[in-house]
This record gives C-alpha cells, sequence and structure tokens, in this order.
C-alpha cells in the first residue's frame, strides 16, 4: 500500500442542521492507494451519503474530505465538476450511458470533456485506448453498438470502461450489480478483481453479499456512522 487516497476528517452532513438530524455523523476515515473497499449497510445508513461526499457531490456540512490531498471544500461546485472529471471515475447503478450514441463514442466524450492524466495524446490515441478498455471489460466486439441494444450486464461493464476512460487513480462504485442477474454480476464482479489486481483503488457501495466478499475490506455503516472496518478474513 501506497499512501491515503482518501481521507475524512470529522466529515460529516447534517440534514439542515445537527439538532434536525445526520445523513452521516462526524466521521474520520483513511482509504489507501489500492484498497478494495466495500461499503455496507441497510437504506438509510449513509452509505450513498458517504460515496457522495467522497465524489464531491454534496459538500460536508462539517469536518473534512481530502481525496489525493485535494480538500474538496476548497473547490465550489465547478470547480469539484473539473477536479472529479480527471480525478476518479464513478459507475452509477443504472448506467447513465448516452443512449444516442455508441458505447466507443460514449467513452470518447468521457475522454474529450477531461484529458487523460500524462503526456497530451496523439491523434488516434484517445480511439484505440478506448476500443482497448471496451477489449478489457470484454465489449471489444460491441464498441459500435448502441447501449439500448446490450444486456443489462454488458451496459455496465461499458460504464465501468467509460469511468476508466482518463486513468482515475480512484474508482467509486454505486451498487454496480444491483440492477442486473447473478451471470452479469459474475461478468462485472471479475473485471473489478482485474483492475484491483492491476492496481486501481476501488470503494464499492453495496447491498450484494458476494460483491463484498470480493473486497479486501468492509466497511459497515448504522444510522449514519460507521459500525464496523473490518479486513477480510
Amino acid at each position: 500500500m501506497n499512501g491515503a487516497v482518501i481521507e475524512l476528517k470529522g466529515a460529516a452532513k447534517a440534514y439542515g442542521s445537527a439538532a434536525v438530524g445526520y445523513a452521516l455523523r462526524p466521521t474520520d476515515l483513511t482509504i489507501r492507494s489500492g484498497e478494495y473497499v466495500a461499503i455496507m449497510g441497510k437504506s438509510g445508513s449513509g452509505k450513498s451519503t458517504l460515496l457522495n461526499l467522497i465524489a464531491g457531490l454534496d459538500s460536508a456540512s462539517a469536518g473534512q474530505v481530502l481525496v489525493e490531498g485535494q480538500d474538496l471544500a476548497r473547490l465550489n461546485e465547478n470547480g469539484r465538476a473539473r477536479w472529479r472529471s480527471g480525478a476518479l471515475g464513478i459507475v452509477f447503478q443504472f448506467y447513465q450511458l448516452l443512449p444516442s450514441i455508441s458505447v466507443l463514442d460514449n467513452l470518447l466524450l468521457a475522454m474529450s470533456l477531461a484529458p487523460r492524466r500524462g503526456s497530451r495524446p496523439t491523434a488516434g490515441a484517445p480511439r484505440k485506448r478506448a476500443q482497448a478498455l471496451l477489449e478489457q471489460v470484454g465489449l471489444g466486439a460491441l464498441a459500435n453498438r448502441l447501449p439500448g441494444t446490450l444486456s443489462g450486464g454488458q451496459q455496465q461493464r461499458a460504464a465501468i470502461a467509460r469511468a476508466l476512460a482518463n486513468d482515475p487513480p480512484l474508482l467509486l462504485l454505486d451498487e454496480p450489480t444491483g440492477s442486473i442477474d447473478s451471470e452479469a454480476t459474475l461478468a462485472v464482479l471479475a473485471v473489478l478483481d482485474d483492475l484491483h489486481r492491476q492496481g486501481s483503488t476501488l470503494v464499492v457501495v453495496t447491498h450484494d453479499a458476494d460483491v463484498a466478499a470480493r473486497a479486501g475490506r468492509r466497511i459497515t455503516l448504522r444510522d449514519g456512522a460507521v459500525s464496523c472496518d473490518e479486513a477480510a478474513a
């Protein structure tokens, strides 16, 4: 393991004011480079709130959220959007692929909005990288298909490929298997296992015990607070 990728220092999200209630109670949490972390808990436990704070989709009402050393409170909404496009990849339960363009073009659009880290790409490099990512998730032959012609599991793997388009150091996944069948779930889990072996940092919100079993660390939330934080046996 290397240094911390995610640090929460007393980070909290209150409803209106603390007197009304907390979606996430003041929390200290560190996730290090290369970890595969499952965040679990019942509906309303604070899982999605925690993920949204890490992604900069929501702002903490107290404390600090740092991702790769960036204090997200120091960024306005537009700044967080620019930061997010290069610092992390996000995979949602319902894919959110643009339906009117091909799977390949969905990846190319993501690349155009936030150029990949590192040197300036040469002509044709984005298309080659997009194709390679689709090959990595087993969709190379379907690159020119519209998302709506793919199965749910195939669309979820395409969404993972899109999240990787700009080579982010961190991948956040919100219930990635929540709307697909068991066979498709196994295919998605195989992709996540492969990404972890390559050194990606994965944070997965899930209700699925099979997903959590693949992670090296499980964090359970209850009533907006961490009730258990354990390494896999």
